[in-house]
């Protein structure tokens, strides 16, 4: 684009070609925005008057839509917010835009971010139905963020934008074969996101590789821009200068000398550990020094952080319904769902949303000492870790193979690594490691607060390293018993 050989326009009809041709067959894509093309025209105009905004400036990105954007049905996958557009942005989107970001569309998502029922079917949605895994379609894609995920896997964005409180990010961008970053807690403001908990929700950048992730980090990052554009961004300068920093630390990225500390999981099974073993002597091969850990207090973790959400989301939920058209509050929610049919059609439940209704408040003495430890175990687990082995970073997998979808059944979803660094607000960071069979499989790496530049720049060195990603086939099927790769 730099050049001139490519416009944002050619690019961005690329995209919204592609998206006519391939999404009706994995269902990531819920609308394509009708500014998408005169932004892309604008982007051009400044290019060619030497005016461009930055790196991100003309490159077509996808929004989840628990996501607002301006005039959208920006729904979390519910028809209870289907008929009721926002009347602004979100902040991050407003960051995007001035960057000069084209808005594709928006993508699908577990509904409500996979807080509504005790056993959803991740990239379900009454809005978008099933997103399918573009790898093997008749398997999940992990959740929330399914659509971005997939979406990316299957080439309809350079860039996609996901949400996390645990998990949300990591696990789809692992299953699917993409980079997925949860950032430190309150780097991206979560202004206008649909919220499960204030204590642990973000949104962040997912790609085909880590650099797309540094840069759309780098522009929308920071607190919500105010009228004249003026925001830090990351380490306090303007969008560009940021990107190009952090474009540079992540293409300098080296393994030599690096530690990073193993945590195996073989809970996620033999085959994802036996890739964890080869991962780790590629590593090695490469200079990192790996040392096997296990990070302590994950089964109180566990125990805690579940009904510490029900209560946040009650109050989170409650403060935002408030702010948009359709049900005013939780209690509405769970009778509009219960008086339509279209909600029940994969599962029926909402055991969460029924938990939440009836959990103490956040203003209770039990959840307050719940949360106060789980925000004190969370980040000693990362941090004592660290300390003891001198590391750089924890590596751990991301995600098992792509389950089965069936919505009977829900989902198979024991994957306990993104919790750490997820209930401690700490950066996380998953990069593909290679297949089992036909399914990606990504390493999640996960570091200290703020570690987030540093983070990226260790997952380019381990992505250059591990050169696993590979493009989907779209198959129907897959055996059960295929060999990893």
């Amino acid at each position: 684009m730099a050049a001139g050989s490519l416009t944002s326009s050619e690019l961005t009809r690329a995209y919204l070609e592609r998206i006519k041709r391939v999404d009706p067959t994995i269902h990531a894509v819920l609308r394509t925005d009708p500014t998408a093309l005169s932004r892309a025209a604008a982007s051009d105009v400044r290019h060619r008057d030497g005016t461009s905004l930055g790196p991100l400036d003309g490159i077509p990105v996808l929004i989840k839509d628990n996501v607002e954007t301006k005039g959208q049905s920006s729904t979390a996958g519910s028809l209870a917010l289907a008929g009721s557009p926002p009347a602004s942005d979100a902040a991050l989107v407003t960051r995007l835009l001035r960057a000069g970001a084209v808005i594709l569309g928006k993508t699908n998502l577990s509904e409500w971010a996979n807080f509504r029922a005790q056993k959803p079917t991740s990239g379900w949605s009454a809005v978008g139905g099933q997103t399918r895994n573009p790898y093997v379609l008749d398997r999940n894609p992990c959740g929330s963020s399914a659509g971005s995920a997939a979406a990316l896997a299957a080439s309809l964005a350079q860039v996609a934008i996901g949400t996390e409180t645990d998990g949300s990010i990591v696990c789809p961008a692992g299953m699917n074969g993409v980079v997925g970053l949860k950032p430190t807690l309150g780097l991206v403001s979560a202004q206008g996101v649909v919220p499960i908990s204030a204590e642990q929700d973000t949104a962040g950048p997912m790609a085909r590789n880590v650099v797309d992730v540094a840069l759309t980090l780098a522009a929308m990052s920071g607190p919500a821009p105010r009228e004249d554009g003026s925001a830090a961004v990351l380490a306090g300068g303007p969008a560009d200068q940021e990107a190009g920093r952090l474009s540079g630390l992540v293409s300098g990225g080296d393994l030599r000398g690096k530690r990073i500390g193993l945590w195996r999981l073989p809970v996620l099974g033999e085959a994802v550990d036996a890739l964890m073993t080869r991962t780790a002597r590629r590593l090695r091969d490469a200079g990192a020094q790996v040392v096997e850990v296990t990070p302590p207090y994950q089964e109180r973790l566990a125990a805690l952080e579940f009904p510490a959400l029900l209560s946040e989301f009650h109050r989170d939920i409650d403060a935002y319904l408030a702010t948009r058209n359709g049900p005013h509050d939780l209690a509405q929610l769970i009778a509009f769902n219960r008086g339509n049919p279209a909600e029940q059609s994969c599962f029926p439940g909402q055991e969460l949303f029924e938990q939440a209704l009836s959990a103490p408040p956040t203003t209770d003495a039990g959840y307050l000492a719940g949360r106060a430890e789980l925000r004190d175990l969370s980040r000693r687990s990362i941090d004592e870790t660290m300390a003891a082995h001198h590391l750089d970073a924890i590596a751990a997998p991301a995600n098992p193979p792509a389950w089965t979808t069936d919505c009977a059944r829900g989902d198979n979803d024991v994957i306990p690594s993104s919790t750490p660094a997820a209930v401690a607000g700490y950066p996380s960071l998953s990069v593909p490691a290679g297949s089992v069979g036909e399914l990606p499989v990504g390493v999640l790496l996960m570091a200290g607060a703020h570690q987030d530049a540093a983070l990226l720049s260790l997952g380019a060195a381990v992505e250059r390293r591990l050169q696993a990603w590979r493009a989907p086939r779209y198959l129907p099927t897959t055996g059960p018993g295929a060999a990893g790769r």
